[in-house]
């Protein structure tokens, strides 16, 4: 007989279980000053970088700045320089607050999918007491600014064995709730004053913590 396809939680851990979406700024920000001391600030993101490919994001800012350096090799070394913060960063995020989210969830029968960008070696440890058969870790590489494309939603689903018309994306910013939709799957946002300004319209719920009652109201999106 064929495994009963649970229901389950994609959980975007980088920018709505933290604040990847401030790490990621500050990360682009150092990066820029050091490549030829390239200006950078909130509305420059949000025009050329935010939503969007890194490489076509920052070949696009490049021209305006009429700066000859190379978009591909920025673009490469953002990503491993965002990973290499999430590294240090992730640990520290794994609160009991998000261990009772996840608890909540998991007691409930849901399947829980924790995706980071963070190297999974290097913050495993952190989530050991909370991963087991209904909670997972995994690894998301997807080189899009502060949230990722549908199809990385679809992917995660078909990694972990999840039907997207059974599934709720948990995501960070304006930009996954839209992607999430296009996936096929349901959204919760969770909100901060980085992302204050993006359209969270289309979320089924939208939230400013992981924490127990934020699972409820996930709990309810499912209909579980």
């Amino acid at each position: 007989m064929a495994d009963e396809v649970k229901k389950g939680v994609i959980v975007e851990f980088d920018f709505a279980a933290m604040d990847g979406a401030g790490l990621l700024y500050r990360t682009t920000e150092a990066l820029l000053k050091e490549i030829d001391d390239i200006p950078f600030n909130a509305r420059i993101e949000a025009q050329h970088l935010a939503g969007g490919n890194y490489q076509g994001g920052l070949a696009e800012y490049f021209a305006v700045v009429k700066t000859k350096k190379t978009a591909a090799k920025a673009a490469k070394d953002l990503a491993d320089r965002f990973e290499a913060a999430l590294n240090a960063a992730v640990p520290a995020a794994v609160t009991p607050a998000f261990k009772n989210f996840v608890k909540t969830l998991a007691d409930k029968g849901v399947k829980v999918v924790i995706s980071t960008r963070a190297n999974l070696e290097a913050v495993q440890g952190a989530f050991a007491d909370v991963l087991g058969d209904s909670v997972v870790l995994y690894q998301e590489t997807a080189p899009t600014y502060g949230c990722v494309k549908w199809d990385a939603w679809r992917r995660a689903c078909v990694a972990n064995k999840l039907r997207n018309t059974m599934a709720v994306a948990v995501t960070g910013s304006g930009y996954g709730v839209k992607s999430a939709l296009l996936a096929g799957i349901g959204s919760v946002a969770v909100t901060n004053d980085h992302v204050a300004y993006q359209d969270f319209g289309g979320a089924d719920e939208v939230l400013k913590q992981l924490d127990a009652a934020a699972a409820k109201a996930v709990l309810g999106v499912l209909r579980v």
